[in-house]
């Protein structure tokens, strides 16, 4: 998996992609102008929310943004429905999220908590309409939809934040503060690593060893009665029809169907990723290169691994990040010259090396930082992930996690699953989106969507 790639040409691309990032970076970095609706609101004010999935993580989030005013609630199951509005009787009921855009005076802001290949078409009218939005991770089914929803996002000038909830913890504050300080040196490659293995698997022994949620190794022929107050067609969505079975419902079981989710690689990448995205300033990668088992049609695999490499970023050298899931482990983690952690990021710098996870970190080898003195801490404390995103809903004042930041995770995540689909290294063209290479990864880049459902 190595790259023929010369230094001179990667900085070439890399200068060239700078001047195409310059107004997003820019975008991005002093935030957004509060709309007029928003503009002297008192912060005791309340926001006016509508909720897009209410169930699962849906219901999660709800309860995290409860302190405001839940005026819609919307849910292709009723279930869900009559769950949420125990808690909130006031709030109108909706099962189509496409009727909740009927009535935009209702709401001020928008939290998406569907399925995966709906959130695009929950967050884009939102954004048209210049509502504030909060959604799930990851932001979008495709590589496209990221390009679409970011560049929304920058159209409509509201606060928008997804839903990796852990970038608002202190661990990986310090850890950027460590890496962007120079504590362990240029960092010239990372590596994440998670244990999960949801998925595709080769045999149910197999599945169940690795604690898998449920087992098929292709799409299912026969069909099972639809839950009572489930609407499977609304379910469906933009996804290609086929009839309902439970090994798709509830979540998260749906998340390894092609159709539906990407599986581990976008899912907890989006957790994961985030962290070296953040601390070495991250954007597009110029080489995704993946491996793993047979590629199936419909499923996911449970376990694979992803190389991108980046090129320079202003003073910052090139760097590769590796991925790996399940039962793929780095080779620090396989030779044991790291600790044996479940699920990590490594940072390799010229002066040694930082290990970590969601809650801690630890500088490597442990002997020679001994006296090492951390620098000072620079990123202020987050008011809490949802309470960072109402706080700038009604000051302007910029998120963490906004979709201009979401967006290239996202794109990034994405393309590791199109390397792996597509079977070959791949060479971006960001500003074409596409693969100069291999054409074959369009289909995958962007994909058609069922009679009546249009995103633009």
């Amino acid at each position: 998996m190595q790259d023929k790639t010369n230094k001179t040409d990667k900085t070439h691309s890399s200068l060239n992609r700078r001047k195409f990032l310059a107004a997003s970076a820019s975008a991005a970095a002093i935030g957004f102008g509060a709309p007029a609706f928003v503009r002297g609101r008192n912060l005791n004010e309340k926001l006016n929310i509508a909720i897009i999935g209410s169930g699962g993580r849906g219901g999660s989030n709800l309860r995290s943004v409860s302190s405001e005013n839940i005026t819609v609630l919307c849910d292709v199951n009723e279930q869900n429905l009559f769950r949420a509005g125990q808690s909130h009787p006031k709030a109108e009921k909706v099962k189509d999220f496409r009727k909740v855009f009927d009535h935009p005076e209702k709401f001020d802001a928008v939290v998406v908590s569907t399925c995966e290949h709906t959130h695009a078409f929950a967050t884009l009218p939102a954004l048209q309409l210049k509502k504030h939005v909060y959604c799930e991770k990851p932001l979008t089914h495709s590589v496209w939809e990221a390009r679409v929803i970011r560049e929304a996002a920058r159209k409509a000038n509201v606060a928008t934040q997804m839903g990796t909830q852990i970038h608002a913890g202190d661990n990986y504050r310090r850890v950027v503060e460590l890496v962007q300080s120079g504590a362990i040196g240029p960092v010239q490659e990372a590596h994440v690593w998670v244990s999960r293995a949801w998925g595709w698997h080769p045999s149910e022994a197999e599945a169940k060893a690795a604690n898998d949620i449920v087992y098929s190794p292709k799409r299912p022929s026969h069909s099972d009665p639809v839950p009572k107050g489930v609407d499977w067609d609304l379910w469906l969505g933009p996804a290609p029809e086929r009839p309902f079975n439970n090994i798709y419902f509830p979540g998260p079981k749906w998340y390894r169907w092609w159709d539906f989710g990407n599986g581990t690689m976008s899912d907890l990448g989006s957790h994961w990723i985030d962290l070296p995205f953040w601390a070495l300033k991250l954007d597009y990668p110029l080489t995704i290169e993946a491996e793993g088992p047979p590629i199936q049609k419909e499923i996911a695999p449970a376990s694979m691994q992803a190389v991108y490499e980046y090129g320079q970023r202003g003073d910052l050298p090139p760097v590769t990040v590796g991925w790996y899931q399940g039962t793929n482990k780095p080779k620090f983690w396989q030779e044991k010259k790291i600790p044996q952690w479940a699920n990590g990021v490594l940072f390799v710098g010229e002066k040694g090396m930082l290990l970590s996870d969601y809650r801690k970190h630890v500088l490597l080898p442990e002997k020679e930082f001994a006296d090492f003195t951390p620098p000072a801490p620079s990123i202020p404390k987050s008011l809490g992930h949802h309470a960072e995103w109402i706080h700038a809903s009604k000051t302007g004042e910029p998120t963490t996690c906004n979709f201009e930041y979401a967006g290239l995770l996202t794109e990034a995540n994405h393309l590791g699953n199109v390397a792996y689909r597509t079977g070959k290294k791949l060479h971006w063209d960001t500003q074409a989106m596409r693969a100069t290479n291999a054409p074959e990864s369009d289909q995958y880049i962007r994909r058609e969507y069922r009679k009546g459902w249009k995103l633009i």
